[in-house]
């Protein structure tokens, strides 16, 4: 793989370093010919400008892209396009093991047709990190890590044999082992160079580490000035095949801090302000940059925590510059002292680097943020751009639960906290005139302790997701805060499940070496992985008579948890309402039981002698968490930590090592299965044909995201996935997660839109993946319908409102539905990273005009649709015509936008995805 072009505009030149002489092409040289101030240059475009400045003349970049970006200005941008090619692309196991199936079969498919298998390789340098398979099963207990690694691996041996031979089948791929960390965590500390160096035509060349991922929160490396965000894992394959990633010139917001945080605030209660402030500016498809000079307050871990979220902020990265806090946190993790001051002396040549004196880039908008006004905050209860003040948390429940939660009753409440000789909880009285509903309590035995769950109880509390455990200071700020509970007698509430699974070792090392552990495994937060687990929908199951509990009394319980999502049905199926907090306010909640409280002013728990407790007399100070840092955190734990990252632990090595350059596919498996992408490719792509009375499969809401798209979570016994599973001989206790399975397309396409929060309105009021079926107007799932029409030969679409896509980057939303026979999607709007999924499965994205929706037209879902203009060509955002045709003969036209938003992406859909249109390439030898 080429590192440069061929240099049209004279730009390169050599820099002497601690790691010795590096060539580099110099910005200040195409700003010297443009007649540019490089300075006003957003921190963005300064490395994209690097990316196209060094690749120039090597195609398909060219002088006119140098040019392009070089002329950014805010404001209105040309609607022209230019390429980006990332350093290198980053997976993880859920996302990452269909990327390798998709390459394997790619390999059968060069095979079938007579060329040579081994051109399909890594052409990027890739990196796989496992983390998104461990599930908290066991918790609790000084064996839940060792307990939970063992079912990892009894539950996903084919996978990692998949990964395995992919280690030795593929060049440039890299994979770490389960149980070392959690990608983006382990990307920050370990993987991320900042500046990279690679040897072309016999010498180093020196760039920007840039990057792509398979998951959204690919941002959080963003905090070490690296420019790097998610993709579908889809686009990511054609990158790491050396495709280039087409860009319009960004839009780039420039978020301004000033002042000082106050005491007591958490890196958490900044980043889900920060997450509102942005959800309500909108930077949906644009890329932030941190400046001003309240950035001197915030370490890197804090940058990481921020940046981590720009998914939920809707912005495709969060940019910090590199500046002193960035070089100090590079030795802070071990990297050498050589490359701190290659980063350094690279940074400052190309004028990447921050100091107090720096002037401020141009931005096409400002957004001011006071760090003074930062107050106790969670998120929730279903959207993690909700925030919600510490002291307002039992008004949002009420709110977003006002049948579990009537006025009377919080009335009622409120009376008994106040006092008197009347406990209307214990004895209630008869009313004259009749009131609200009471709370239902219920008794429920749990290992010979005699609990009560009610509407609001908390049934997790989860110390999980690289969001926060990322962070040194709200680590050991909830470490204080469980040592100081545990001191006053304090426990947690025996119903709730608790778990601790930090992003890497690391965590775990300073823990113990500030002798805090023993304090969180008090109030039963022991470790049960290192990896994703509850924040991805990994918590596990309930304890029994919890489950039972909830399900037949129909209990809103809740989870609370330091991670970054939390739409309803992804932590667990049955938790219905689920608030992101910070660690500390984690270990509080599990203490306090209920989410229905205000801790800024009702006690946390009691202690033995019946006094109460508030939270803020066990709150950490700033001093004892700095005190804590300085004795526990070192470069060595980091060294030591990541020696070796790519060995794994003794299941790991023992695993069978398949070998060759063919994957043998095995018809009877049911996790990994040759996908039918390429099974019938042919050299050239059919002509593009108009859609022509199509059925709509689903017509759904706004905001429905890719976790309700995507299949995800437990595989219920009774669906079309689960019935599939036990028809091959595999028993319920071993269905794994959808997740597990995404190298199986077979159990993929019938958990496609079958999530059990589904709210599909051509589903007669039932929630889940059910839809009528026309003309017969049959109930069936969504998956029997699909198959209904194709025997039919029946074209599909799939009608929305506004976001459609949101939530995490799944691959599987797409190629899903493509497996279902969905043609196109007609939405609002859409997300980012999922619109580009649709295109990169030959899915057309459409969108109606501003001010139309299926109800402003009067559409019912009922009509067969055609839509035309397609076969004639197309052109970026071109508009295409739309015919509803009732059953009765009445007609409903009306035009929709095209949203194939480059030329490029023109050509990957008239290919029928990004993979084929790389794979003809390949075939054809022009990549």
């Amino acid at each position: 793989m080429v590192t440069r072009g061929i240099d049209p505009f004279g730009a390169r030149a050599t820099l002497d370093t601690p790691e010795g002489r590096v060539s580099y092409f110099r910005l200040a040289t195409i700003a010297d010919q443009m007649a540019i101030d490089l300075d006003q240059l957003p921190y963005t475009v300064k490395v994209l400008l690097e990316n196209v400045l060094r690749y120039a003349g090597a195609q398909p970049f060219t002088e006119d892209d140098v040019r392009l970006v070089a002329a950014w200005r805010p404001g209105t941008k040309p609607a022209k396009e230019f390429p980006f090619l990332p350093t290198r692309v980053l997976l993880q196991d859920f996302t990452g093991v269909p990327a390798v199936v998709d390459l394997a079969a790619m390999r059968t498919a060069v095979a079938r047709l007579g060329g040579d298998p081994s051109r399909i390789n890594p052409l990027v340098p890739v990196d796989l990190v496992i983390d998104h398979s461990v599930q908290v099963d066991v918790f609790g207990t000084t064996v839940a890590f060792q307990r939970n690694v063992e079912k990892e691996y009894e539950r996903n041996r084919e996978r990692y044999a998949l990964l395995r031979w992919a280690q030795q089948a593929f060049r440039n791929f890299r994979v770490v082992p389960p149980g070392t960390g959690i990608v983006h965590q382990v990307n920050l500390e370990y993987l991320a160079s900042v500046v990279a160096v690679r040897q072309s035509d016999g010498e180093a060349v020196a760039f920007p580490d840039t990057l792509v991922g398979t998951d959204s929160h690919t941002t959080m490396i963003n905090a070490l000035g690296v420019l790097g965000w998610g993709v579908g894992g889809i686009e990511a394959e054609a990158v790491l095949l050396g495709q280039p990633i087409y860009l319009l010139l960004p839009e780039v917001v420039g978020l301004r801090l000033i002042n000082e945080p106050p005491g007591g605030v958490t890196a958490t209660d900044l980043v889900l302000t920060i997450t509102q402030l942005l959800r309500q500016v909108g930077v949906v498809g644009k890329f932030v940059e941190v400046f001003g000079p309240g950035l001197r307050h915030l370490s890197l871990p804090d940058r990481a925590t921020i940046s981590n979220m720009a998914p939920e902020m809707g912005a495709t990265a969060v940019m910090f510059p590199i500046d002193d806090e960035t070089l100090g946190y590079l030795r802070l993790t071990g990297r050498s002292e050589g490359h701190v001051r290659l980063v350094e002396a690279y940074a400052k040549e190309q004028g990447l680097f921050r100091t107090p004196e720096s002037p401020d880039p141009l931005f096409d908008q400002i957004v001011e943020l006071d760090l003074s006004t930062l107050e106790p905050s969670l998120a929730g209860p279903r959207r993690p751009q909700d925030r919600v003040r510490l002291s307002e948390l039992p008004a949002s429940l009420r709110a977003a639960f006002p049948e579990q939660f009537p006025a009377s009753q919080a009335e009622q409440e409120r009376f008994d906290w106040e006092g008197g000789s009347v406990n209307e909880a214990q004895e209630p009285s008869e009313p004259v005139v009749p009131v609200g509903q009471r709370r239902k309590v219920v008794d429920v035995h749990l290992d010979g302790r005699h609990v009560e769950l009610t509407h609001g109880s908390v049934v997790i509390a989860a110390i999980t997701s690289c969001t926060n455990t990322s962070n040194p200071e709200v680590m050991l700020g909830a470490g204080i805060l469980a040592k100081k509970a545990v001191e006053r007698g304090l426990d947690t509430n025996p119903a709730v499940k608790t778990s601790l699974a930090p992003g890497s070792g690391v965590v775990t090392a300073y823990l113990e070496r500030a002798g805090l552990m023993p304090y969180l495994e008090a109030l039963r937060f022991h470790l049960v992985g290192y990896g994703c687990t509850t924040c991805i929908g990994n918590s596990g199951p309930l304890p029994e008579p919890i489950a039972k509990a909830v399900q037949e009394h129909e209990l809103v319980v809740a989870a609370v948890l330091s991670g970054n999502r939390n739409f309803e049905g992804r932590i667990h199926p049955q938790v219905r309402a689920a608030y992101l907090a910070s660690p500390p306010l984690v270990v509080a909640f599990a203490i306090a039981g209920r989410v229905d409280i205000d801790l800024t002013s009702e006690p946390l728990g009691y202690d033995p002698n019946g006094e109460p407790v508030y939270l803020r007399e066990i709150w950490p100070t700033p001093e004892e968490i700095r005190e804590a840092m300085e004795k526990a955190i070192g470069p060595e734990l980091f060294i030591e930590r990541y020696r070796e990252v790519f060995t794994g632990d003794e299941h790991w090595r023992s695993l069978p090592v398949p070998t060759g350059d063919l994957y043998q596919w095995d018809p009877e498996s049911t996790y990994i299965q040759e996908p039918p992408f390429f099974k019938d490719l042919t050299l050239e792509p059919p002509p593009l044909r108009d859609i022509e009375r199509a059925r709509v499969l689903a017509w759904l809401g706004d905001s429905v995201t890719t976790d309700h798209i995507s299949p995800a979570g437990s595989i219920p016994v009774n669906s079309p996935a689960g019935q599939y599973l036990i028809a091959r001989g595999v028993q319920p206790k071993d269905f794994n997660s959808y997740g597990a399975r995404r190298g199986n397309h077979e159990v993929m396409v019938r958990g496609t839109f079958a999530n059990i929060r589904l709210r599909n309105r051509l589903a007669q009021g039932r929630e889940g993946g059910w839809t009528t079926h026309f003309p017969s107007g049959e109930l069936v799932t969504i998956y029997e319908a699909a198959l209904r029409y194709q025997m039919a030969g029946v074209p599909l679409i799939v009608i929305a409102g506004k976001e459609y896509g949101s939530g995490s980057s799944r691959d599987w939303a797409a190629k899903g539905p493509m497996l279902l026979g969905v043609r196109a999607v007609l939405a609002e709007s859409f997300e980012r990273i999922h619109r580009s999924n649709l295109v990169g499965m030959g899915i057309l994205p459409l969108q109606f005009l501003p001010g139309q929706n299926a109800e402003a037209l009067g559409l019912d879902g009922s009509e067969r649709y055609t839509i035309t203009g397609i076969s004639d060509g197309l052109v970026p955002r071109e508009l295409v015509t739309v015919r509803a045709e009732r059953e009765d003969g009445r007609i409903i036209e009306f035009q929709a936008i095209a949203r194939l938003d480059t030329d490029m992406e023109i050509e990957y859909y008239r290919h029928g995805g990004i993979l084929t249109f790389v794979l003809r390439r390949l075939l054809r030898g022009e990549a």
